[in-house]
């Protein structure tokens, strides 16, 4: 065997063994009904492991007061669990922080179904041991067959009970060992009478209801079902990623061999019964020869039977292969196939000596697989067609003709010149050149004019059709045989490239459409790109439907369509709801002109996708294969944005956490101090009262107004913020002095106990602005507050105003510190503060500035802030501009 013939790994096997690198490994220990033993087994062989030297800690075992599980948790490191308040009492819950930062190497967690108690970090317990298998921590866990989620309804048929818990079909599915703990159920109802699985009221009602022989029997099989499927679907995991060929008859495995005749589906339908039988999974397989394409009738025969497989429950695959048989075997010993069924064609007489049927074949090389040969009456069976290649065009013909002719020509020339031995290497080339370039029958036909135009120039008589020698006529015959061998083999070849071309076609079309949808950020854009190019490259007009709140609407179309019609809509709910193709073509409404496919994402089915499939020809094997993997591409792109809209969102609600927390803890503090201030001051006048000093009342009324002003201006700058973020700032807008605003800030200021050198510069015919007074107070209170906490005590402080243009500018500038570089871009956005332990004017929240320029904007003006000021070595310029009307006057 040559290297490039060896078996290779599976992609999809070697990509799931990587994706669980890293991961701490899952063992369930599954049992059919409570009881079993399945907790005793899990602390049975976890003390064992603890006994090889393995760090293992109890995280919550549930005993049930059974005495002799309790016993096995003697020795064991047990987690203490985490009390949470619910209903007014304290509830203990198994403590996943704890389990994290304790981080050993296995974990016991008990009740793999259980649903946490309100406020836990998750609601099920399955998703906090998920977290613990991301932290790299394996975990051994227990569960009983009907907490399956798939199984709930088979469960409350078999028992007439309702499972209110259940877990998804992964924790069987992604486990990395799944332990049956079985035990007969007569053994069980004897453990049940003898109280050793619930106290004996409780086992009492438990006989009567569930635990009934027929219910235990019913819920054994399922368990052993689900265990045996899932060592199935472990085995061949196993040898697709250490590609190994089979078949391992460890299961049975069943393929059929769709084909494009008359029988096929009957050829399905027995296949189906079989799998029913050996309780087996089946697939169903067409191969198609390159260069070898199928009329409509064939291809919709074969279609129609993997449509047939699909809905039985098939895994269906359309294959391209110039060896059939070699083809079929690889997928065989590649699933691990223990079955082949496939029809017996029935040949011609004269042909029947000469022809290997397919079965033939595969009864011959088919090793270590068994091959069940269908044969049906008469008048059901199919003899194999040589489906010719197609006749072409008559340019062809014309091309032969003169290729045929230059070649007659060029002999006739050469032949006056030099001695050919042999002129029909040229009638050869002559053969060639169409086969390449027009296919068989072409080349077949230059052949036979080839044959004619050498008798008639060249072989003697010349000029006649007459052969004097009999070696002749061998020569010509030869010359023929090997010019339609050629002429076939040459247009065969030009029909596989042909074939080829047009699939490396439809792949580049494939990584163009993936490539497209994976630059696009959101869902619509993402539903708009992939409409109007699979409508570019199926040529059929799409439609592509999203579900909001289990309701589809249409998310884009192209050509552009705003609605479908209710037989339309119909089919695509269908689709939607059920998993499965719908409309055109389908055995579901199949008179609706669209075929509906659904968007398969790995949280669900999130939408459907539509073409128009009646008008046209329907849509072969190879468009169908094309349009599945689009429509999978296109909900990949969709799951994708919808992920990453659910990221931002994440993001925004952090954030807004983040800044509600910042908030809280800034206003507690800053609330705190006056508050302090104001208490400690009345509290002293109500103790001591007449006792004390006049002038030191005084000072502590005075203190008491202070601290309460302070208080007052941090309430209105959150209330103003509010207003701001809302849009419902209320301008009231009057004739305002701005000279008169800048003294009382800076009086206000000095009230306040600024200790800095305040100077006020006021320029000359300061014209009046239409304002907010109360609002522009603030804002100059912010930006003059803002200077004093941050520039220093023995900083000056000058506060100016001046007309510039159309425009009053009121200026604040100090000789301070400063603002870094980096924080003067963000000095006016919420919650920033420098390094200080007061903030900006906005008293410690970090939003005098975002209020000022908030209400500045709102009065159509702009604020600035420079550091240093032009012309200084260091300080801060805080600068806003008012308009001022054009019919204002000094």
């Amino acid at each position: 065997m040559g290297q490039e013939d060896k078996p290779r790994a599976s992609p999809d096997a070697l990509l799931a063994m990587v994706e669980r690198e890293g991961k701490g490994k899952l063992r369930v220990f599954l049992g059919a009904a409570p009881g079993v033993g399945k907790t005793y087994a899990m602390l049975q062989a976890a003390r064992a492991a603890k006994a090889d030297g393995l760090d293992v800690v109890v995280g919550i075992v549930e005993t049930h007061g059974r005495r002799e599980t309790e016993a096995m948790l003697e020795g064991l490191p047990v987690l203490p669990r985490r009390p949470i308040h619910y209903r007014g009492r304290l509830v203990p819950e198994f403590d996943i922080e704890g389990a994290l930062a304790r981080r050993p190497k296995l974990l016991l967690v008990d009740e793999y179904a259980h649903s946490n108690v309100p406020g836990s970090r998750h609601p099920k317990r399955w998703q906090d041991v998920e977290d613990l298998l991301d932290a790299g921590i394996d975990v051994w866990t227990t569960l009983n067959i009907q907490h399956l989620e798939s199984l709930n309804e088979v469960v409350q048929r078999i028992t007439g009970v309702r499972v209110r818990e259940t877990v998804p079909d992964t924790a069987i599915q992604e486990a990395d060992e799944v332990v049956m703990v079985d035990l007969p159920p007569d053994e069980l109802l004897k453990r049940l009478a003898e109280g050793r699985v619930y106290v004996q009221d409780t086992a009492a009602r438990a006989i009567e209801r569930f635990f009934k022989p027929t219910n235990l029997t019913a819920l054994r099989e399922l368990a052993l079902r689900r265990v045996a499927a899932r060592v199935d679907s472990d085995l061949i995991e196993h040898m697709q990623g250490g590609a190994i060929e089979g078949p391992w008859a460890a299961g049975e495995r069943i393929l059929v061999c769709v084909g494009p005749d008359a029988s096929a589906q009957k050829v399905v339908r027995e296949a189906k019964r079989l799998a029913d039988l050996a309780d087996a999974p089946w697939l169903a397989v067409t191969v198609e020869r390159p260069g070898h394409p199928l009329d409509a009738t064939a291809r919709a025969r074969a279609d129609a039977a993997l449509r047939l497989a699909e809905s039985l429950g098939a895994e269906t695959r359309a294959l391209v292969g110039s060896d059939l048989v070699e083809e079929l075997l690889k997928v065989a010993r590649f699933e691990n196939v223990t079955q082949i069924v496939v029809a017996r064609a029935r040949p011609s007489r004269l042909s029947r000596p000469f022809v290997r049927t397919l079965a033939d074949a595969l009864v011959r090389e088919a090793d270590g697989i068994a091959v069940h040969v269908l044969t049906f009456e008469e008048g059901e069976r199919s003899a194999p067609r040589r489906r010719l290649p197609p006749v072409g065009g008559l340019d062809g013909y014309v091309a032969a003709a003169m290729a045929v002719s230059i070649a007659t020509l060029l002999g006739e020339e050469l032949t006056k010149h030099v001695a050919l031995p042999n002129v029909s290497m040229i009638f050869l080339l002559a053969v060639l050149i169409p086969a390449l370039f027009f296919g068989v029958w072409p080349a077949v036909f230059a052949s036979l004019f080839s044959a004619l135009a050498y008798n008639f120039f060249f072989i003697d008589p010349v000029y006649t059709f007459t052969i004097a020698r009999p070696h002749e006529v061998l020569a010509l015959v030869i010359f023929l045989v090997i010019a339609v061998i050629i002429s076939a083999v040459a247009g065969r070849a030009r029909e596989q490239a042909k074939a080829s071309a047009q699939r490396v076609k439809a792949g580049r079309r494939l990584y163009d459409f993936t490539r497209k949808l994976s630059s696009l950020a959101d869902a619509p854009e993402v539903a708009a790109g992939a409409a109007s190019e699979i409508h570019a490259i199926l040529s059929r007009a799409a439609v592509i439907l999203s579900s909001t709140r289990g309701e589809l609407h249409i998310a884009a179309a192209w050509p552009p369509e705003d609605r479908l019609d209710t037989a339309s809509l119909s089919a695509a709910r269908w689709a939607y709801e059920h998993g499965e193709p719908a409309g055109a073509r389908t055995a579901t409404l199949p008179s609706v002109p669209w075929l509906f496919i659904p968007l398969k994402a790995r949280q669900g089915i999130i939408g459907v996708i539509g073409i128009e499939a009646l008008s046209g020809e329907p849509l072969d094997a190879e468009g169908r294969v094309l349009l599945d993997a689009l429509a999978d591409q296109t909900a990949s792109a969709l799951e994708r944005a919808a992920l990453a809209g659910e990221m931002a969102d994440v993001r925004s609600a952090a954030e807004a956490e983040r800044v509600r927390n910042i908030l809280l803890a800034s206003i507690s503090h800053d609330f705190r101090t006056p508050l302090s201030s104001i208490l400690g001051a009345s509290s002293s006048l109500i103790e001591y009262g007449a006792r004390i000093d006049p002038e030191q009342r005084r000072d502590l009324l005075s203190q008491i107004r202070e601290e309460a002003d302070h208080l007052d201006s941090m309430v209105r700058n959150l209330l103003s913020m509010t207003r701001l973020e809302a849009g419902a700032l209320d301008l009231r807008r009057d004739w305002v002095d701005v000279g008169e605003v800048v003294n009382q800030s800076v009086a206000a200021a000095r009230r306040r106990g600024a200790i800095q050198h305040l100077t006020v510069r006021l320029g000359e015919n300061l014209p009046l602005v239409r304002a907010d007074q109360i609002l522009l107070n603030q804002v100059l209170a912010n930006i003059v507050g803002n200077a004093v906490r941050y520039a220093g005590a023995s900083a000056s402080i000058e506060v100016s105003a001046e007309r510039v243009g159309d425009e009053v500018e009121i200026a604040v500038t100090d000789s301070g510190p400063g603002i870094p570089s980096g924080l003067l871009g963000h000095v006016f956005e919420k919650f920033v503060r420098a390094a200080s332990d007061r903030a900006d004017g906005g008293e410690g929240a970090g939003l005098g500035l975002a209020i000022a320029k908030g209400i500045v904007e709102a009065h159509g003006g702009t604020i600035t802030a420079e550091s240093p000021p032009p012309g200084r070595a260091s300080g801060l310029r805080l600068a806003f501009r008012l308009p001022v009307e054009p019919d204002t006057g000094p």
